[in-house]
């Protein structure tokens, strides 16, 4: 735990070797003198934002107010204070990249939102109810991390990675997920709606349970060998997403875009998809069950599939190849061919009745 004595000493001792008085920090820090000398009297401690903004102006690590940096504040020439907070620092003049580790932490109501290059910052770490919102969180690696409760919304998490932890009842609305890989993880309770998941990869087992996506664009995405259950994609984009050997079960993908979507070796159970738009979408070796197909399916590819309570209804099917020994157990209901589909499915033994040719 953190000796509020201890960094107020190390905050004093840092001030000192900068030349600056107590009044000259409280300035760049936008807040009164008179904090400043609790804070170094031991009586009050900066939360982490604040302490963050020390480490820069002091020009030390985060990790030096912990005490568990060998290495004090660094040399450095001496400090010209600035007359006013909002005076622009030199042409050239870069910013020192701080090298701060908060992996193995335990952080709880804890408030991040705004800060930039957390990348490794985390690993290994319990967050419990923290604010990340906006930000900039892209190659950040979650690594054995328990994350619940947080608020990630309008966050870039874009080309993460996310393995082996636990994310339950966060908020990820709004956020930038490109290109993140999620693998043997679990993710439960939380709202990605909204969210851009482009190109994301979840694979190795992982689990999602009860979450929000609806809104969200997840088109050219990879899902491997995971689960997907009662999670909501209503009006999604899963444009050119690959799901291979994986299981879906109760997810919602109301007004959902499967253009080029391609299912194999999994099963697809009790999921409603009205209004769907399916368009380019294959399903090969995967289970299909309890599903009901309405609206129009065009260039659509099923390939030893095994069907149970499976119907069509009111379905338009144009070009759409059934390549199965029995589609006796699919239901068509009001359902409209044309001439090669209409084909497909008498090859395969389907019922006709509830199927009428389109014109030519």
């Amino acid at each position: 735990m953190l000796n509020t004595k201890m960094i107020g000493n190390k905050i004093a001792e840092a001030r000192k070797k900068k030349n600056l008085s107590q009044a000259q920090l409280a300035q760049r820090l936008f807040i009164s003198p008179q904090a400043v000398g609790k804070w170094e009297r031991g009586e009050s401690m900066p939360d982490i934002i604040t302490l963050n903004h020390l480490a820069e102006i002091l020009d030390v690590d985060l990790n030096y107010f912990s005490g568990r940096m060998a290495s004090e504040a660094r040399e450095t020439v001496p400090f010209e204070p600035l007359i006013k907070p909002s005076d622009e620092l030199p042409s050239g003049t870069q910013k020192k990249k701080l090298n701060w580790n908060m992996s193995d932490g335990n952080w709880v109501n804890a408030n991040f939102s705004g800060l930039k290059n957390l990348q490794e910052k985390f690993g290994s770490s319990n967050m419990q109810h923290c604010l990340f919102v906006g930000s900039d969180l892209s190659g950040l690696l979650l690594k054995s991390n328990n994350v619940e409760g947080c608020d990630f919304s309008n966050s870039d998490l874009s080309k993460s990675h996310i393995q082996n932890s636990s994310l339950v009842n966060n908020v990820f609305k709004d956020s930038s997920l490109k290109e993140t890989e999620f693998s043997k993880s679990y993710l439960k309770g939380c709202d990605f709606s909204l969210a851009n998941f482009t190109g994301v990869t979840l694979h190795k087992s992982t689990h999602i349970d009860g979450c929000d996506f609806s809104g969200s664009d997840i088109s050219s995405s990879h899902i491997l060998n995971s689960s997907l259950a009662n999670n909501l994609f209503k009006s999604c984009s899963l444009k050119e997403t690959e799901f291979s050997e994986s299981h879906i079960k109760g997810c919602d993908f109301s007004d959902a875009n499967f253009t080029g979507v391609e299912f194999k070796s999994g099963a697809f159970l009790n999921n409603p998809i009205a209004n769907a738009v399916w368009n380019h979408s294959s399903f090969i070796g995967i289970q299909i069950e309890d599903m009901v197909f309405e609206g129009t399916l065009e260039d659509c590819y099923f390939e030893n599939c095994a069907f149970k309570k499976v119907t069509f209804q009111s379905a338009i099917l144009i070009n759409t190849f059934f390549k199965n020994n029995n589609l006796k157990r699919i239901n068509f209901v009001d359902c409209q061919a044309d001439r090669m589909t209409y084909e497909f499915l008498k090859n395969g033994k389907a019922d006709l009745t509830g199927i009428t040719l389109l014109a030519s």
